[in-house]
């Protein structure tokens, strides 16, 4: 079958903050020079969702005004799927575990292998859905891309062991956020370091969630506040 590069994907990203009330931190790494997407520039763990993201079992989903900002023109499902995306990435760039211990509930994904045999199940409910951006048209690849931030104390193991990491990114390091604007960084990315910026001393979700638009028609700057959830008796 042949895919479609010029498609939009629906991606997710994942911004994970070490010592947030001491010297905070951002885990990055470096994307390869061959790469067909911003080549050689420094990122945060990400990707495009699978189609498999969807049936991935969750210990526990997104908190609800996560889950309800993500569902601005969203397919059902979609909130589920890019939660999966996230944690999958995550683990497959970096190595860390977003997660909790646990056993399956059926047969395990062949890209989740190596990370149900940590002995943990993938569990959403630490991400915090803080940007999303729409990659303008003319580049060699497009996406839908929604941005998570976590705090590293949810994340399970030694922050520092980048050891189970596939090739995709290289040089990982946690980069002081106060120095990340001097690495070569996606212009997009500037602009989500500025909201993490002022994320750092309020943990709490924030009001309303950017969204960068870049359409045919014109770039908007957009924010998502969502819906509240129905109340049931």
């Amino acid at each position: 079958m042949t895919i479609d590069k010029s498609a939009i994907r629906n991606a997710a990203t994942v911004i994970v903050l070490r010592d947030r009330t001491t010297t905070p931190a951002i885990l990055m790494g470096q994307r390869g020079a061959k790469a067909a997407f911003m080549p050689n520039k420094f990122v945060f763990p990400g990707g495009a969702l699978d189609v498999g993201d969807h049936d991935v079992p969750l210990a526990d989903g997104l908190p609800e005004p996560c889950f309800n900002r993500l569902d601005d023109d969203a397919e059902p499902g979609l909130q589920h799927g890019l939660a999966a995306a996230a944690i999958r990435e995550l683990w497959e760039e970096t190595g860390l575990i977003l997660g909790q211990p646990g056993e399956w509930p059926g047969p395990v994904p062949a890209d989740w292998q190596t990370y149900a045999a940590t002995g943990h199940v993938p569990a959403a409910c630490t991400l915090q859905f803080v940007f999303r951006a729409l990659t303008p048209p003319g580049r060699p690849r497009r996406f839908d891309a929604r941005f998570f931030l976590v705090d590293a104390g949810h994340v399970s193991g030694d922050l520092d062991d980048f050891t189970h990491a596939s090739d995709e990114l290289s040089h990982l390091q946690w980069i002081p956020l106060t120095e990340a604007r001097s690495f070569d960084l996606p212009f997009i990315t500037e602009v989500v370091l500025a909201e993490i910026e002022g994320r750092v001393t309020d943990p709490a979700p924030p009001p309303s969630v950017p969204y960068f638009k870049n359409n045919d028609e014109a770039s908007l700057f957009l924010r998502l506040r969502g819906q509240p959830m129905p109340e049931h008796d």
